[in-house]
């Protein structure tokens, strides 16, 4: 009798580490896409804040073009834009 008892014990025991090693592996598996979401959210947040800082780009440098091209045209305190306009008024 003392083997058969050896032998369901030793089969308890490893039911018991199998269910302790299932719930292991889930609980690896849901701490991987934990940090596969976090590591993605700062990704995407990497991408919007450089996104930003190229729109800040392209308009300081719109403005400066502008600034440069009414210099350019001895255009000053918008003078140049008002002739053009008088002169449209002009022809209609």
């Amino acid at each position: 009798m003392d083997e058969k008892e050896r032998h369901i014990r030793e089969n308890e025991a490893h039911r018991h580490d199998d269910v302790t090693s299932d719930v292991i592996a889930d609980k690896l598996r849901a701490e991987g896409k934990n940090n596969q979401r976090n590591s993605t959210r700062n990704i995407n947040k990497l991408w919007l804040w450089l996104g930003v800082l190229i729109l800040i780009v392209i308009l300081l440098w719109f403005l400066f073009t502008y600034v440069i091209a009414f210099d350019v045209a001895g255009d000053e305190n918008g003078s140049l834009i008002m002739q053009q306009l008088d002169n449209l008024k002009l022809m209609v």
